[in-house]
């Protein structure tokens, strides 16, 4: 009785699975719910099972899909069903999707290309916990020469000094920069510190030639750009 019951579930869970496939194959992914996205990812890694309370599991403890791709390895294994297999694909598909983007921006000029330019730095730092600032050298091509993480700060603040992107500008041998930085609460609303700051920045790169293209704030779904407020 309980391998009859089992193999009508099985069979449920397997009708289940090849009618989201075929809803892909015939209209993308663009008519799928996240959680539904978050199944198809889930299949390979759990090929026997119902993986829907599972993605939807995910949604609940993380709210956004985004979330769910930057969460940790630790925050992951909280919820029930998630093992290596599991995150180690939700783990690749972010790798994956930042080198993607990036090659998009690289030997390109930037300014050429600027919604790329947001585009990836949206996705790569837009669900972060804790704030981080990028920058981004150019040459006088407006091409990206190199790029620069700095170290993550707390929940609403990173340290960034001038002497510190001066340095990193000339080490760079760079034209320009483009400074980004995600604001975890998702309002990209430049502060009055992050509009100060960047207004001292700008004056000390000039000094030494280099022009300071913008200062991008990155939201969850939107951002703000410095330049654009009038503020540079």
């Amino acid at each position: 009785m309980y391998l009859m019951w089992r193999s009508k579930m099985d069979e449920s869970v397997l009708g289940h699975r090849q009618r989201l496939r075929e809803r892909i194959l015939k209209a993308g992914v663009d008519g799928l719910q996240d959680y539904e996205i978050l199944e198809m990812i889930l299949f390979s890694a759990l090929p026997r099972g119902d993986v829907k309370p599972i993605a939807k599991q995910l949604l609940l403890q993380f709210k956004r899909i985004g979330h769910v791709f930057k969460a940790s390895p630790e925050e992951l294994k909280k919820i029930k069903g998630m093992g290596d297999a599991s995150i180690t694909i939700l783990k690749m598909i972010e790798i994956a999707t930042h080198r993607l983007l990036q090659e998009k921006i690289v030997e390109r000029p930037i300014l050429s290309s600027w919604n790329a330019v947001v585009e990836y730095c949206r996705l790569s730092m837009g669900y972060l916990k804790k704030e981080q600032v990028r920058l981004l050298f150019l040459d006088h091509h407006n091409q990206l020469i190199s790029e620069d993480s700095q170290t993550l700060g707390t929940v609403d603040q990173v340290m960034l000094y001038k002497r510190e992107v001066v340095e990193k500008a000339l080490q760079a041998g760079a034209s320009s920069i483009v400074i980004v930085h995600n604001h975890p609460s998702g309002d990209p609303t430049p502060s009055k510190q992050d509009i100060v700051l960047t207004q001292e920045i700008q004056k000390a790169v000039q000094t030494i030639g280099i022009n300071l293209h913008d200062h991008l704030v990155i939201g969850h779904n939107k951002h703000v750009s410095m330049r654009s407020l009038g503020l540079l």
